[in-house]
């Protein structure tokens, strides 16, 4: 994933002291020292309900702090969790997120590589997020049950993540046929297997380009025949959608997995179905806050966007499915409702779009907000005075349509010209 020479020297130092490790954590949220003594103990309590004793190196960001907790009860010397600092490090939370975090990985899989980790944790969410049952959870399928990757599944109220709920997920679960709820993490676990694989094809043809994306190693681990499973590593706190700047985060999401699928298209055209991945760790119940939702708002830029953006929409949405978001257009907004089987159909014509660079792919992919903030508002007005389960179905239903319309996209994948709209 990256060379050791690309590892500050003062690291390189302090890793040839520590020799090696059975575990590696980055966390890379909190940079002061307190936040920093404070993981540390929050590792600690995590790894001591392992069912052997081991030896974790903790890595982060900050300022050296020379300090090593023993793990578990008694004195065996060989449990223990010692610090690391990586300095160079954008912290997380400032300037480019998805930058920070492709960075934040490539230093924990460089530094569990040299150390010759069994597994690697990477958190990069809020520290205040982040408690013994994550550190466990993301390690344990890995050292204990021979699993590949960890993804999580957070806790969160039913108009947070949405993004992940309306895209993502049910995205590459139609694709790639594994029903993972956050394909895209950010906090996951690797195995010593999967750090190889990354590394081998991080260091092929075509990893240049891919640089600075912020990588689904869902995809990698699938499409690479490994073992993937989810832990329930509880709630996350998210920070507060920006919604003047959306069309920039839509860009920078969409545009790295649209391009993993492109890359990974032979392996996908041939699931049909999608099937459950192994989940351990108990399901934590959402708060009852479920946060507020403009959806006035969000119809005003849907309408708008119905009036301005027919030329670019044109140039990848059907006449048919154009019709239907001009019949949306005109509804008022107690009854406007998105179908399922519309917004997949329109998720999967963009990413061909983006494929086929009909326009500039960075257009495209802003073009698409309108559209999406037509579907949370649909999602918002079907919920809002819904509990966990109608919330569950609700997702389980998206899912399914972009499942059934998966023929439509393989169709239009193989064949671009002849259903051109």
């Amino acid at each position: 994933m990256v060379g050791l020479e690309e590892v500050p020297q003062s690291t390189r130092e302090s890793m040839e002291r520590i020799g090696s490790a059975n575990v590696v954590i980055g966390v890379f949220a909190g940079n002061e020292p307190e936040e920093i003594h404070r993981l540390l103990a929050t590792a600690q309590k995590g790894l001591s309900s392992l069912a052997s004793p081991v030896r974790a190196v903790l890595v982060h960001s900050g300022p050296d702090v020379a300090e090593t907790w023993a793990v578990g009860e008694g004195s065996e010397k060989d449990a223990s969790v010692r610090v690391l600092a990586y300095p160079g490090l954008e912290p997380m939370g400032l300037g480019d997120y998805t930058r920070a975090t492709h960075a934040a990985y490539r230093a924990t899989i460089a530094v569990g590589e040299s150390l010759g980790a069994r597994a690697c944790g990477v958190i990069v969410s809020d520290p205040e997020s982040v408690t013994p049952q994550w550190i466990l959870w993301l390690i344990q399928p890995v050292l204990e049950l021979d699993f590949d990757l960890v993804a999580p599944v957070y806790a969160h109220h039913k108009f947070e993540n949405l993004l992940n709920s309306g895209i993502l997920s049910p995205l590459t679960r139609a694709l790639y046929g594994k029903r993972i709820a956050y394909p895209l993490g950010p906090d996951f676990g690797f195995s010593s297997r999967l750090l190889q694989q990354l590394h081998e094809s991080s260091s092929g043809s075509g990893s240049a380009g891919r640089a600075h994306f912020l990588e689904a190693y869902a995809i990698q681990a699938i499409c690479g025949g490994l073992e993937a499973c989810q832990a329930n590593i509880g709630a996350r706190v998210n920070p507060p959608v920006d919604w003047l700047n959306l069309s920039s985060v839509l860009a920078e999401i969409l545009s790295p997995l649209f391009l993993d699928i492109e890359r990974t298209a032979v392996f996908w055209q041939g699931i049909r179905g999608s099937q459950t991945v192994p989940s351990f760790g108990k399901r934590a119940s959402s708060s009852e806050d479920a946060g507020v939702v403009d959806v006035r708002r969000m119809i005003d830029s849907f309408q708008l966007g119905c009036r301005n953006l027919q030329e670019i929409w044109g140039q990848v949405l059907p006449p048919k499915t154009l019709l239907e978001l001009a019949k949306l257009a005109r509804l008022a907004p107690e009854k406007f409702r998105m179908p399922d089987e519309l917004w997949a159909r329109i998720v999967y014509d963009f990413l061909l779009g983006h494929r086929l660079k009909t326009i500039s792919r960075d257009h495209l992919l802003r073009a698409i907000t309108p559209l999406y903030l037509g579907w949370v508002a649909s999602y918002a007005l079907e919920l809002e005075a819904s509990g966990d389960a109608a919330v569950e179905r609700k997702v389980e239903q998206l899912a399914i349509a972009y499942e059934e319309a998966k023929p439509y996209f393989l169709s239009r994948w193989r064949w671009p010209d002849r259903f051109n709209p």
